[in-house]
């Protein structure tokens, strides 16, 4: 019982971290802030995490790995190579607050003097390019794209959402559904696909 309530413990002390990183950043955010947003003390945070940097990128890690398994189920659900490839790309995108973003991309500036937080964020982020290639590989066997490497193609469908990401979240540009187009066009173009393929393909799926 007791290794339960720990484990309890620092999912919630992890939870309570990644609230207080959206609301102030990775650089502000401090341990004491944490334990008062639990109202426990800092020695018990400590316990768990061996150091604010352990902390931060132990919360980051939760976080990212909740959108990772929504992305994995999205891969593997059932449907065509290109109806699962058009749900990946609008997961992809921001929604909402877009609180998931604004984690990512406080990370991804963090992670420039962070070398803990920096290994995590790149394992993460592989993890990401990794399934949509494999989503990509599989649609090349089963006839449905022309795509000579799959691997370079992910690395450049992902860099282009997060640029558009980062272009939504921060500088508030365009709207989502258009910038939707704009990736779906690039991953046509890429997958040798007829324009329109992908957005057909996401309203048969809905």
């Amino acid at each position: 019982m007791a290794r339960i309530k720990a484990d309890v413990r620092r999912e919630e002390i992890l939870k309570a971290t990644c609230r207080e990183v959206i609301a102030h950043g990775f650089a502000s955010t401090r341990v004491r802030d944490v334990a008062d947003a639990l109202g426990v003390s800092s020695g018990l945070v400590f316990y768990h995490f061996t150091s604010k940097e352990n902390l931060l990128g132990e919360a980051f890690r939760h976080a990212a790995e909740e959108h990772l398994d929504g992305l994995a189920a999205t891969a593997t659900a059932g449907g065509s190579a290109l109806e699962r490839l058009d749900r990946i790309l609008r997961l992809y995108f921001p929604a909402g607050s877009s609180a998931a973003w604004v984690l990512w991309i406080d990370a991804w500036s963090q992670a420039l003097r962070d070398p803990e937080l920096a290994n995590i964020s790149r394992q993460l982020d592989l993890r990401w390019k990794q399934t949509m290639a494999a989503v990509i590989g599989e649609g090349v066997a089963a006839g449905e794209f022309t795509c000579p490497d799959p691997d370079a193609t992910a690395w450049r469908l992902t860099a282009l959402l997060d640029g558009l990401g980062v272009q939504v979240t921060v500088h508030k540009v365009a709207t989502n559904g258009r910038l939707l187009d704009w990736v779906r066009a690039a991953a046509e173009a890429e997958l040798g696909l007829d324009p329109g393929a992908l957005a057909a393909a996401g309203r048969s799926h809905r």
